[in-house]
């Protein structure tokens, strides 16, 4: 894909609640694709200035179930999911350079319990592949470069989504997963055991990477070597190190910005080609994030 790492963007709903938007609710950052779609491209346009290679589109939460459950039709479902792609299309091609991402985000985030944290799901396999298979076809007609299939907690999740990439002519995705340890993938699974089972579609050129997002950075080195010993790139882009207080209902901790873009130049070491950032992870990170993988490139 390149010769160098490739800098994803930073988290979507920190920068949108940095501009002051409330994202309460089921519908997190989805609902400005309804609501407010001139901001959701304002912040896509802020990461693509702080120096990422790639926009990940505002997908995540985008579900037909979200959506209809809120009053919207099935029709307007579709077209935010659409127009999560266009927005990022638009601002890139107004940038000059860049990559989009079509967001997938997993079935628990439609869910909205945290079970993308757990992967405790009420739909099998074969359930998963026709839950997301309407909002598949509508992302990967939208003028994607690439899918982001993201924050994926289950090894039955990762198979129906590998069902949707194989019949799907064209598409080239990468799967990232949330992590209940350094080398076990929410469900229990081992982070290798998934890479494996996807290994072929690697070797097709289907699935650039296979990585891990929304986990803590000091997770990251050891998730990422589990990837890179059965020979796959990886993807990493963690949250920025803070801890959620569930008892306060606030982060805990600090971020420290340059040791992140150290901390992912070390990534890239290890074997990742695609490094970026998710909660609570800002353009400061992402400007520090490129200059790290630039010395790597001038070094």
């Amino acid at each position: 894909m390149a010769d160098r790492a490739l800098v994803l963007d930073g988290g979507l709903a920190t920068r949108l609640e940095a501009y002051g938007r409330d994202l309460g609710g089921g519908l997190w950052s989805a609902r400005l694709l309804a609501r407010e779609p001139e901001l959701i491209a304002r912040v896509h346009r802020d990461y693509f200035e702080a120096g990422a290679d790639v926009a990940i589109a505002a997908g995540y939460q985008a579900s037909v179930d979200g959506f209809t459950a809120r009053g919207y039709s099935r029709t307007e479902a579709l077209e935010f999911s659409a127009r999560s792609v266009e927005l990022a299309v638009t601002e890139r091609d107004a940038f000059g350079s860049g990559l989009v991402a079509a967001g997938v985000g997993p079935y628990g985030a439609a869910l909205a319990d945290g079970s993308e944290y757990t992967g405790d799901y009420d739909l099998d396999e074969e359930g998963l592949y026709r839950w997301h298979r309407e909002r598949w076809r509508v992302l990967t007609g939208s003028g994607a470069d690439l899918v982001a299939c993201e924050t994926l907690p289950s090894a039955a999740e990762a198979r129906a989504l590998a069902r949707l990439v194989a019949e799907t002519p064209g598409v080239r995705a990468w799967f990232s997963f949330s992590c209940s340890d350094e080398t076990r993938i929410s469900d229990g699974t081992p982070l290798r055991e998934v890479a494996e089972g996807l290994a072929p579609l690697h070797r097709q050129g289907r699935v650039v990477a296979v990585g891990v997002n929304c986990v803590p950075p000091s997770n990251v080195p050891p998730l990422v070597r589990e990837v890179a010993s059965v020979g796959l790139p990886a993807v990493a882009y963690p949250n920025s190190g803070e801890v959620w207080d569930s008892e306060r209902g606030t982060w805990a901790g600090s971020t420290d910005v340059e040791g992140f873009g150290a901390a992912a130049a070390g990534w890239c070491a290890d074997g990742a080609v695609m490094v970026g950032g998710c909660c609570r992870t800002g353009p400061a990170h992402i400007r520090a994030i490129r200059r790290a993988v630039d010395a790597l490139r001038s070094a």
